[in-house]
């Protein structure tokens, strides 16, 4: 049974009925890693990472059995901690814990210490990072479902994918509405973050077609203005970036919204965790999902003009 923890959003969080399990079959078993690692590759497919990406099993035994799963998006201290604290045997996080190589895994480091606490309290970590992202049922398109997008498609398709895999999605929203109100929507649909939501473009202007990309996103931004989308939704804008494709456009399309990378791809974890609770049952594993409420956007304040 899956079930997902607060996190202290502004709103109830879309994908709450990820506590209704599948109908229990009889004789239910617990399965082992490896069996999970079979469902986790058929939901979120290590060939649709990016080349850079460091996804997959980063430790553990395949032939543990696994009888509880932790969902996060990072894998920090408190995450950790909270996963073995609950004794659970599989870590699963959006975020690598090894994207940069290491040379040491000593446990007097940040990385070192992590991985000596999974392995010594039993709990394997896997990273589903772009993969997670490019999939059906992804970071994106959940991203794109919760704010009502029509006729959602990637904005980059996936050179080997299907044609609804891919990173980032453009969709149309089923009625018309200002920037401003838009703003307010994404504002109100992710969890509470200290950096809330910053906008560019003219708060009246009206829009309708929707590019996104959960996490960072702006190595897509041509690929959005390419769209004629009227507004593009990412998160860790910088300002160079930012400033040449605002300054590259003649009407000011597409607007910009930049959110916060952590939150945009917490919303995944309940909508992930119910796939993932789903096969498992559908298979006949007596498994328990749950989802970690830990807030791990690095902010913690922030200080705005008149304040």
């Amino acid at each position: 049974m899956a079930h997902t923890s607060g996190i202290g959003s502004r709103t109830d969080q879309p994908a709450e009925d990820v506590a209704a399990a599948s109908p229990v079959p009889p004789h239910r078993q617990t399965p082992l890693l490896g069996d999970v690692l079979e469902i986790v590759e058929e939901l979120w497919p290590v060939g649709l990472a990016e080349d850079w990406d460091a996804v997959g099993l980063v430790s553990g035994r395949r032939d543990r059995p696994v009888e509880l799963i932790h969902f996060a998006v990072d894998p920090v201290r408190a995450v950790v901690e909270e996963a073995c604290a609950a004794d659970a045997d599989l870590l699963i996080t959006h975020h690598p814990l090894l994207l940069r190589p290491v040379q040491s895994v000593e446990a007097g480091t940040f990385k070192g210490e992590i991985i000596h606490r999974l392995i010594e309290s039993g709990c394997a970590l896997l990273t589903a990072h772009t993969n997670g992202d490019s999939a059906v049922g992804g970071v994106n398109d959940v991203l794109a479902e919760i704010l009502g997008l029509e006729d959602a498609e990637p904005l980059r398709p996936a050179p080997d994918g299907l044609q609804e895999e891919g990173l980032g999605r453009l969709g149309t929203l089923p009625q018309g509405t200002t920037l401003g109100e838009f703003a307010a929507t994404v504002f109100s649909i992710l969890p509470a973050v200290a950096g809330g939501v910053r906008v560019a473009g003219d708060r009246d202007a009206f829009i309708r077609k929707v590019a996104l990309c959960g996490g960072a996103g702006d190595g897509l931004l041509q690929a959005a203005r390419d769209a004629e989308a009227d507004v593009y939704i990412t998160g860790d804008l910088r300002h160079h970036p930012a400033s040449e494709a605002r300054e590259g456009v003649r009407d000011g399309r597409p607007y910009l919204i930049d959110v916060s990378h952590f939150a945009s791809e917490w919303l995944w974890l309940p909508a992930a965790a119910h796939a993932l609770d789903r096969a498992l049952t559908d298979r006949g594993y007596d498994v328990e999902v749950a989802v970690s409420g830990i807030n791990t956007d690095p902010w913690d304040f922030v200080i705005t003009p008149g304040r």
